[in-house]
């Protein structure tokens, strides 16, 4: 491994506003991933294993109760250097990394199909084999992450445009039906949802795995295809086009061939964050997903960008420190970060108009340098 162009070191005093982030609220979520690292808990996606230096901070965070976030601060300056991340490989480039949004959509759904929720969302089949990192499959040319088990080969699994035909039917894998593909899809992108049921029930989805076909942006298809200008295009605006196109749109969805399947979650109340990669809780405006292949989990991260709030309510800023507790298929690249900003519609309009850019450093233990494989 050698030591990346794309990274600058920095001191603290060049992170915007370092000083007043509330520090203590980092370290709980700090400390929280720090004890699934230390304990060497499996994640339920993985990405690069923690450095011995990342799990010893993890195992003195644990012994460590800080009552300020003047105290909290002082641990991650002593625990840390920052780097600043240009995903260009060129410091003076204008735009810098690139943040979106994400956040854990909360939906109307049953335990049994009827004629107004007719969409399932599935668990995952048994014969799915998730690959080992760099690992592909004789004969087909698309870089898989998941195949099937055809008695002992394994073959490429179905696709959503055959998932979607019934590839999987009479399994039983359905876990709850929603109102329609277009909900299904969205939680897809997301990762994870609250489902409200008509008895009064509520449960959790988790992602539990995807069929391994590379992620397509539809929102990138529509742009190109100019169906939704790209100043426009949020979660709402591409959600919206699609329930106004129902014949394109079931075409236009499946030319994003991955499909993700779920878990219910156990244990986890309303108040608790759903489960990110890492396996544990996420956090609102604290964690976020990064590039599994490059990051570790639990590295924390200094975010300044523009925010945007309620209502259309206009822009402030993300200035503050971020834990990496999650990954996506679409989160490729060292200043490619999603923000996870809450649960339910008002997190999916602030989440939808998330995207800019901005200045991102990466705090990694003191000694270690960025490296890319």
């Amino acid at each position: 491994m050698t030591q990346s162009r794309d990274f600058r070191p920095a001191a603290f005093h060049e992170l915007r506003n370092w000083a007043a982030d509330d520090a203590l609220a980092a370290f709980a979520v700090f400390k929280a991933g720090a004890a699934a690292i230390v304990e060497g808990r499996a994640p339920l996606r993985s990405a690069r294993a923690p450095s011995a230096s990342l799990v010893a901070i993890g195992r003195a965070a644990l012994s460590e109760n800080p009552r300020s976030a003047v105290e909290a601060r002082a641990f991650f300056e002593r625990q840390f250097a920052p780097f600043e991340i240009f995903p260009d490989a060129e410091p003076s480039g204008p735009e810098g990394a690139f943040f979106t949004g994400y956040f854990e959509p909360v939906t109307e759904g049953s335990s049994e199909q009827s004629a107004s929720f007719q969409a399932p969302i599935l668990a995952r089949p048994v014969d799915l084999v998730t690959l080992a990192r760099g690992e592909h499959l004789k004969g087909c040319d698309v870089p898989l992450t998941s195949a099937r088990r055809v008695g002992g080969r394994l073959q490429p699994f179905p696709d959503r445009a055959a998932i979607d035909a019934g590839a999987l039917a009479g399994q039983g894998l359905e876990l709850v039906w929603l109102k329609d593909h277009v909900e299904v899809f969205i939680i897809q992108v997301q990762g994870s949802a609250q489902v409200k049921l008509k008895d009064g029930r509520r449960i959790r989805l988790r992602y539990d795995g995807r069929n391994g076909w590379p992620y397509t942006s539809i929102g990138r298809l529509l742009i190109e295809e100019r169906a939704i200008a790209s100043h426009e295009m949020s979660l709402e605006a591409l959600t919206n086009w699609l329930r106004a196109h129902p014949r394109k749109a079931e075409s236009v969805m499946r030319r994003n061939r991955s499909y993700v399947f779920f878990a219910i979650a156990d244990g986890l109340g309303e108040s608790s964050g759903p489960v990110g990669g890492a396996d544990i809780p996420l956090t609102p405006g604290r964690s976020l997903a990064v590039d599994r292949g490059m990051w570790s989990y639990g590295l924390p991260f200094w975010v300044d960008v523009e925010r945007p709030l309620p209502d259309d309510g206009g822009r402030d800023r993300w200035q503050r420190l971020m834990i990496a507790q999650d990954t996506g298929t679409a989160i490729v690249g060292a200043g490619r970060i999603d923000i996870f900003v809450g649960s339910g519609a008002g997190a999916g309009s602030l989440a939808g108009r998330q995207r800019h850019h901005g200045r991102l450093f990466v705090l990694l233990p003191r000694g270690e340098a960025p490296v890319r494989s």
